[in-house]
């Protein structure tokens, strides 16, 4: 499968921006779809991750409460609602696709979108 990330952009402290993930290919209801982001110097870090069958979601402590992840079979596509947004969230947004079921490290996913930037400003 491959993976469109897209959605980010400059924001203000306390704003809010929607990430999308766009597949092309079949997501079985097994697989899971994660959100990871990465700072210079940093490994990548897990955000949110959604399974595709149930729905059910899970989030890093940091985002909880103020990220939400979705998912829509019909179009196939993946999305991460960001409010409330800190200067600690600027990063390269990645999504992602694991065939191992859910995972927080990066290494269980095997299909990546390209970064899509989220900055904030103070």
């Amino acid at each position: 499968v491959q993976l469109q990330a897209s959605g980010g952009g400059l924001v203000q402290a306390g704003g809010s921006l929607r990430l999308s993930c766009a597949a092309s290919g079949r997501i079985f209801s097994s697989h899971v779809m994660g959100w990871f982001r990465q700072t210079p110097g940093k490994e990548r870090e897990f955000v949110a991750a959604v399974r595709w069958g149930s729905g059910n979601t899970y989030y890093a402590d940091s985002v909880k409460g103020r990220f939400t992840i979705s998912r829509s079979t019909a179009e196939n596509a993946a999305y991460l609602q960001m409010n409330s947004l800190k200067p600690e969230d600027t990063a390269d947004y990645y999504c992602a696709r694991s065939r191992s079921g859910l995972s927080y490290t990066y290494t269980a996913y095997d299909s990546w979108g390209q970064g899509t930037l989220v900055t904030v400003s103070s």
